[in-house]
């Protein structure tokens, strides 16, 4: 009859709206975007990355350190993801997962100069620049500068030795950056800190601020271990059984040795170190391919044959997507093994 069959019509609107809300409530929980206006799916799903990947799209980030980004961003959001699991199995309590990555995400911010900031630690992460232009101060620190340029002029490596030792330098440069980063991340905890007038708000950002000052503390370690492979390296020279080429697998094995691990752990992860060096090895070929693509295109541009333009900006991007999916996995698989060498779970991120 016309009364039931109004009730039932009631109940599937009832539904329906409640399963609308539900679903937007998901959906503002987990900050996942919705499609563009120009109908095109955005590259994030979550906001805050997804307007950070817009913004550095404007800025005058070289395609290696645009691509480099979108890795970072890409390890962030899984990172971020999986803790919003965590968080609703009530496996987070304490909060520090998610301190780890309000801090992660600064670092990102301050890495890429889009943390409102001026950068006074002037070091630009592309290696395919750093040409011998500026041979007497090229890694902004005097104690490596000293080193390379005591180690360039013994006569003790060939150019391909001398090539690699200056990756690792590079890499160490880097590593000084990153710290650089994290000291002045502390220092700005350190001043809210300060200033919170309610003892409870002050409370809840020990956690934070101890875990900062923990990892200051291993990063100093790191670096410490890391210079000094560089000072008996630039002495002695390299050794016929080194086991790695790559600054990263280098590290993340010197790490592993001091490790608390059985024999047979370390021969296991020095087979999968192997294959890691594989992936950073392909990753770095398409950074240098991407780069070669970019000079290419902005000559073809200048030309202005527009067929020609369209094809040649194809391969380009083609090219810059397929530099990114690498450079995440191989981010990944560099966090998946510091988790497995340092016990971490959720670790942070590389940069």
């Amino acid at each position: 009859n016309k009364q039931e069959s109004s009730a039932l019509k009631c109940f599937v609107v009832a539904v329906c709206y409640s399963v609308c809300v539900m679903a937007g409530k998901y959906s503002r929980e987990v900050n996942e975007q919705k499609p563009g206006g120009d109908g095109l799916t955005v590259e994030f799903r979550i906001g805050k990355l997804n307007q950070v990947w817009e913004k550095a799209k404007r800025m005058p980030l070289s395609p290696v350190r645009q691509a480099e980004l979108h890795s970072d961003l890409k390890i962030q959001e899984k990172d971020e993801l999986q803790w919003k699991k965590l968080k609703a199995e009530g496996l987070d309590e304490n909060g520090e997962k998610e301190a780890q990555l309000r801090r992660n995400f600064n670092v990102i911010l301050a890495k890429y100069g889009m943390d409102g900031k001026r950068d006074t630690r002037s070091v630009e992460n592309n290696s395919l620049k750093d040409h011998d232009a500026k041979e007497g101060d090229i890694f902004d620190d005097p104690r490596l500068d000293k080193l390379w340029n005591k180690a360039k002029s013994s006569g003790k490596f060939s150019n391909e030795e001398l090539s690699s030792l200056k990756k690792e330098f590079q890499h160490h440069r880097d590593k000084i950056h990153e710290y650089n980063i994290l000291i002045d991340a502390v220092s700005r905890t350190e001043e809210i800190h300060k200033n919170v007038i309610s003892p409870l708000e002050g409370d809840a950002k020990e956690p934070e601020l101890h875990k900062k000052h923990t990892d200051l503390k291993q990063k100093m370690r790191d670096l410490n271990h890391g210079f000094e492979r560089l000072r008996k390296l630039s002495h002695e020279g390299f050794t016929e059984d080194s086991e790695f080429r790559e600054p990263r697998v280098i590290e993340l094995w010197e790490a592993a040795k001091r490790a608390n691990l059985s024999e047979d752990e370390l021969d296991s992860l020095k087979e999968e170190l192997h294959h890691f060096e594989t992936k950073v090895e392909k990753h770095s070929h398409y950074q240098e391919q991407l780069e070669l693509s970019h000079q290419k295109l902005q000559h073809v541009e200048a030309l202005g044959d527009k067929e020609h333009i369209r094809k040649t900006q194809e391969k380009y991007n083609t090219l810059a997507e397929k530099t990114r999916e690498i450079g995440y996995k191989m981010k990944k698989h560099m966090q998946d093994l510091s988790s497995k060498i340092s016990g971490q779970g959720l670790n942070h991120n590389e940069l």
